[in-house]
C-alpha cells in the first residue's frame, strides 16, 4: 500500500476522541462524515487530498446525517445535488416543527 501523507486536521473537529489515536484508514467514514460535520474550508482540502474524490463522494452520499448548511456544502464540493444525499431523503422523512 502507498505511504500517503496524514491530514492535518484541526483537533476541534475531534474533540470527543483521542485524537491521536485516530486510524485515518479504518475509521474513514467516520473521519469524512465529522470534517465535513465540523471542519472547515482547509479541513476538507485535507480530507479530499487523503481520501480521494470518489471516497469522499461515496461516504458523503450515504451518511445519515449533516447540519443542512453542510450538506449545501458537500453537494457543491462534490458536484451532486442535495436529493440524492441519503440524509438529505432522511431529513424529509422526519420533517421537523415549523420554526415560530
Amino acid at each position: 500500500m502507498e505511504n500517503k501523507i496524514k491530514p492535518i486536521f484541526n483537533k476541534r473537529i475531534f474533540w470527543d476522541v483521542r485524537f491521536e489515536a485516530i486510524d485515518y484508514d479504518k475509521k474513514a467514514i467516520f473521519v469524512i462524515e465529522r470534517v465535513f460535520e465540523r471542519g472547515d474550508v482547509e479541513d476538507i482540502r485535507q480530507c479530499r487530498r487523503y481520501y480521494g474524490d470518489e471516497k469522499v463522494s461515496e461516504v458523503l452520499l450515504n451518511t445519515k446525517y449533516l447540519p443542512l448548511r453542510k450538506l449545501y456544502l458537500a453537494s457543491a464540493v462534490i458536484g451532486k445535488p442535495v436529493n440524492e444525499f441519503r440524509c438529505y431523503t432522511l431529513r424529509q422523512l422526519n420533517p421537523e416543527l415549523l420554526p415560530y
